[in-house]
């Protein structure tokens, strides 16, 4: 199973495994320098906003389930993205997803003025290599976890899209980042269409 990962994806996986037990051995040290804070934390006594953080909070996890989910996404999404993109456009693509998720998440929680709690998890980046996965392999069939549903890749896309943003905009289950999650996917889709019009031929490739 293991040769089946491409090698930046198995990289980052194994970069999100290792900062996790980083995590658990050395309690909340990482969340305090590492975690995505908004600017506005320090006013209310929280740790301040590095600039650094708009990429280590994306390899960071608040636990093993958030971790796990996050993981095999990257397992059942992310080596088909770095086969079709290559592997350095594929680390370039991950890691502007999870900035631009970053961005994305920091902008909403100031502008509702939400409380400043920190923010970890690779979701981000996984959200937007699901828009790749949907662009590029529409018709693809996907199997839900729950429920067992198979349906094409480009309508669990569309469908995963709108759920984040009903999600966000009711503030419907709250301590999850879903405007990240849709930063992501628009980071995600602004860059693919950026490479596109760079490369003057069809994407992608047949």
């Amino acid at each position: 199973m293991l040769d089946r990962i491409t090698p930046i994806n198995k990289a980052l996986i194994l970069a999100n495994l290792v900062v996790f037990g980083l995590q658990y051995l050395l309690g909340g040290f990482l969340d305090i320098h590492f975690a995505l804070w908004p600017p506005q934390a320090a006013q209310y006594g929280y740790p301040h906003f590095q600039v650094w953080q708009l990429l280590t909070y994306g390899f960071m996890h608040g636990g093993f389930t958030h971790l796990f989910f996050n993981m095999f996404a990257l397992f059942m999404f992310g080596s088909d993205i770095e086969r079709l993109f290559g592997p350095k456009r594929y680390l370039i693509y991950y890691l502007v997803c999870v900035v631009g998720a970053a961005a994305m998440h920091l902008i909403v929680v100031t502008a509702a003025n939400m409380p400043p709690l920190p923010t970890v998890g690779a979701s981000g980046g996984v959200f937007g290599l699901l828009l790749a996965f949907g662009m590029a392999y529409p018709r693809r069939m996907i199997m839900l976890l729950f429920p067992p549903i198979p349906m094409p890749a480009w309508l669990f896309v569309t469908l995963y899209g709108a759920l984040e943003l009903y999600l966000g905009m009711t503030q419907t289950a709250q301590g999850v980042a879903h405007f990240a999650h849709l930063g992501g996917m628009a980071t995600g889709f602004v860059l693919i269409r950026y490479w596109q019009g760079q490369r003057r031929r069809r994407w992608p490739p047949s």
